[in-house]
């Protein structure tokens, strides 16, 4: 909460319709300051959609967004300069230096002369790019392209930082660069709010969790209250030999088992006990004439939330 305890975000019943198809259903969330929210949910689970509209980039059908309790209205809103959005596609000019691209969108927060050129400078020591200011974007690597890309967002210092699934297609390296510049805005006070679909960008970076699907919010909880309800026994994953199978519903009905879900060529049961619920799972696949090179087991991961509230695989579309 902000020092008056108003939320510095809040979100009330948000639908956005496009034509007969709901994106966003009657969403509601709130977001204390210096809180890290995470947006977990598949494509087309209306995390951008919900960011957009948010940011207002996009009108909602209905509903209201209030920033510090003041209502979020028209393009030119004073309020907007409180955040910094990240957007999931790459807001750049090729042609431009990483100092040209920043320069331009710090004239857009009404930034200019020495001011702006001490901010360009702080945004690219921030994303470990400084050495390369003067260089073209249109050769740097898609990673990199991030990065100035969160540098931009980054120009005015904003109190909330919108994060739409900023390490969607970069390398290992620079999306490990893009946790730690995340890692430390969040020791700094930073707000932020984060889009993705994938688990372990959570786990990592968030202390609560808000997950999407259909448009509609299926949870909203801190990481370790839903760690908790991970409820007790134990995950098999099995690497099938073959394409992925078309009608495993027996494994549903046995006794001990509790979930069941499969991906290509992997499948995964969590059952109550390794004792019981190995040998009958091990009896039915044989009994199916599905074969298996590789077995383990684990204790069930966050994602097996993910799967019991929704039915679906986390990175289904």
């Amino acid at each position: 909460m902000s020092p008056s305890g108003t939320p510095i975000l809040e979100v009330e019943n948000l639908v956005r319709l496009f034509g007969d198809r709901k994106a966003v259903g009657d969403v509601s969330f709130t977001v204390a300051a210096g809180e890290s929210v995470g947006l977990l949910g598949p494509n087309g689970a209306g995390k951008t959609t919900t960011l957009s509209i948010v940011c207002g980039l996009l009108r909602p059908t209905s509903g209201s967004v209030r920033i510090l309790g003041h209502a979020l209205r028209a393009d030119d809103d004073p309020a907007k300069a409180r955040f910094g959005l990240v957007p999931q596609e790459l807001a750049l000019m090729e042609a431009l230096s990483a100092r040209e691209n920043l320069a331009l969108c710090g004239a857009l927060y009404r930034m200019h002369g020495d001011a702006l050129a001490k901010a360009i400078q702080r945004a690219l020591e921030f994303v470990g790019l400084a050495d390369r200011a003067t260089d073209r974007v249109s050769t740097f690597s898609g990673g990199m392209k991030r990065r100035v890309n969160l540098a931009a967002a980054l120009l005015h210092d904003p109190e909330i930082l919108f994060l739409d699934e900023p390490t969607v297609g970069v390398d290992p390296q620079s999306r490990n660069a893009i946790f730690e510049n995340v890692e430390e805005l969040r020791r700094r006070g930073k707000t932020v709010i984060y889009t993705t679909h994938y688990m372990e960008e959570v786990e990592r970076l968030c202390d609560r969790v808000i997950i999407l699907d259909h448009g509609q919010v299926v949870s909203d909880d801190s990481l370790k209250a839903l760690k908790s309800r991970v409820s007790a026994g134990f995950e098999l994953r099995f690497e099938l030999d073959g394409a992925e199978p078309r009608d495993l519903s027996s494994l549903k009905g046995l006794a001990g088992v509790r979930q069941v879900s499969w991906t290509n060529t992997e499948l995964r049961v969590q059952v109550d006990s390794m004792e019981d619920g190995l040998e009958r799972v091990l009896a039915e696949l044989r009994r199916a004439g599905v074969h298996f090179h590789h077995l383990d087991s684990r204790r069930p991961s966050l994602e097996n939330i993910f799967l019991q509230l929704t039915g679906r695989n986390l990175r289904d579309g």
